[in-house]
């Protein structure tokens, strides 16, 4: 069985948003009890990924992220659109727009301390819309 749902939410720039619950609920909303959830971003400037979602590591992940891909240089994509998200671009292709997750029993298989985490990585707010897809039976 294959099944989707959709997270909806706004972001401002720079927001890291647990998903752990959300994706939880919505495997919940199905009758799949083991198998594999995809959750995916559409979109060049958001990410996906695992972390301990908490205060301390979440600003130290945005300070690796500036350290990797810094705001302050100059992206050919900035000269092309004039748009000054160029380093949102790159960092969520290092990041990645898609997770999967293995489920058993209707739950996760996640760590103790492992959630799932939405970044927006863009210089502006956004309407954002998660595709969470269960494959399972």
């Amino acid at each position: 069985m294959i099944v989707a749902r959709y997270l909806e939410f706004r972001t401002q720039s720079g927001d890291v948003k647990d998903l752990t619950d959300d994706v939880q609920g919505a495997l919940q909303s199905t009758p799949c009890q083991a198998g594999v959830v995809t959750i995916f971003v559409p979109g060049a400037t958001g990410a996906v990924t695992t972390i301990e979602f908490e205060d301390g590591l979440v600003a130290d992940l945005g300070e690796a992220l500036q350290r990797l891909v810094p705001l302050e240089i100059d992206y050919a994509h900035n000269e092309r659109w004039q748009d000054g998200n160029g380093h949102s671009h790159i960092r969520a292709a290092l990041l990645g727009p898609s997770l999967t997750v293995p489920f058993s029993e209707g739950k996760l298989m996640l760590g103790v301390w492992q959630q799932i985490v939405f970044l927006e990585l863009d210089n502006r707010p956004r309407q954002r819309k998660v595709i969470v897809q269960m494959m399972g039976e």
